[in-house]
């Protein structure tokens, strides 16, 4: 796991320049600088077009868990970031912010989140060429889109859509399963599989850009939102078919470890983590 540290962040690419959205260049800044250090970069104009609101202090330093709103049924799971995030904030190094933060593809804001939310089981209207400009700009500037199928089916509207849609925003890089050492699966808990609320595919499917090693489009069809949903008493909404509370935990631990790829990118894949997981996959 990671330390308990608040303030630290582990780089994502060295001697990179940092551009509007290019989110973990900005972290690796904070972190590689001390805090004078840093403001007087900032001050004396070393960032450039870097600008001051874009990095934040108090509510607007958290992460926020960030859905796409789109034109369809875009939130079947509208409770599920809360549990999910108080998860995060009291497992992690990672401050988490208690609000949803709900977006357009449209959206000036769009590129201020590093991570989004996407979820869905049934058809929706198609994205419009500036959308798909947009989705495709934030992938490729270091933004990491997490899809979820929530219907539990084989089969579903929302599968063949969104299949669809993601073919046209990035043509040159099709889905194709994630395997299980990827470092989706280590970024903070070792993990060995995907799992949801319903386990319709025991994998996560994914767009990995080759050139860079990255994955920015994650797909879950285990309804992710499903296990992570509670109702305002606090009762789990939906029971997790068919592992039961030993499969939710690991949807709670599988949604940390892509929040925290989403912000950390492939640093576990360094040699010198390796010997301390191969160590622990051992004695699992």
């Amino acid at each position: 796991m990671l330390t308990k540290s608040k303030s630290t962040w582990v780089p994502w690419k060295r001697n990179a320049q940092i551009l509007p959205g290019d989110y973990k260049s900005m972290y690796y800044l904070i972190k590689m600088t001390t805090r004078r250090d840093f403001f007087k970069t900032l001050i004396g104009g070393g960032l450039g077009i870097v600008s001051l609101p874009l990095f934040g202090f108090g509510e607007a330093s958290k992460f926020h868990f960030t859905q796409v709103i789109y034109r369809g049924q875009w939130d079947p799971r509208p409770r599920a970031f809360r549990r999910l995030m108080a998860s995060l904030d009291s497992r992690t190094s990672v401050e988490t912010s208690s609000e949803r933060k709900t977006l357009k593809i449209g959206d000036p804001d769009l590129f201020y989140y590093p991570f989004l939310y996407l979820a869905g089981k049934e058809g929706f209207e198609p994205f419009t060429e500036d959308e798909e400009r947009r989705l495709r700009r934030f992938l490729k500037l270091g933004g990491t889109l997490l899809i979820d199928d929530v219907s539990g089916e084989e089969s579903s509207p929302f599968d063949s859509q969104i299949r669809e849609e993601l073919r046209k925003v990035l043509p040159e890089s099709p889905f194709s399963r994630i395997s299980s050492d990827h470092v989706i699966f280590k970024s903070f808990y070792l993990l060995f599989s995907a799992s949801g609320r319903k386990i319709v595919k025991p994998y996560l499917e994914g767009i990995t850009f080759t050139d860079e090693g990255r994955t920015p489009v994650i797909y879950s069809r285990n309804d992710l939102g499903g296990a992570w949903s509670e109702d305002e008493f606090g009762k789990w909404q939906y029971e997790c078919i068919p592992g039961g509370e030993a499969q939710r935990e690991l949807a709670f631990r599988l949604g940390i470890n892509i929040v925290l790829y989403a912000l950390t990118g492939n640093y576990k894949e360094d040699q010198i983590h390796t010997p301390f997981i191969k160590r622990r996959q051992r004695n699992l």
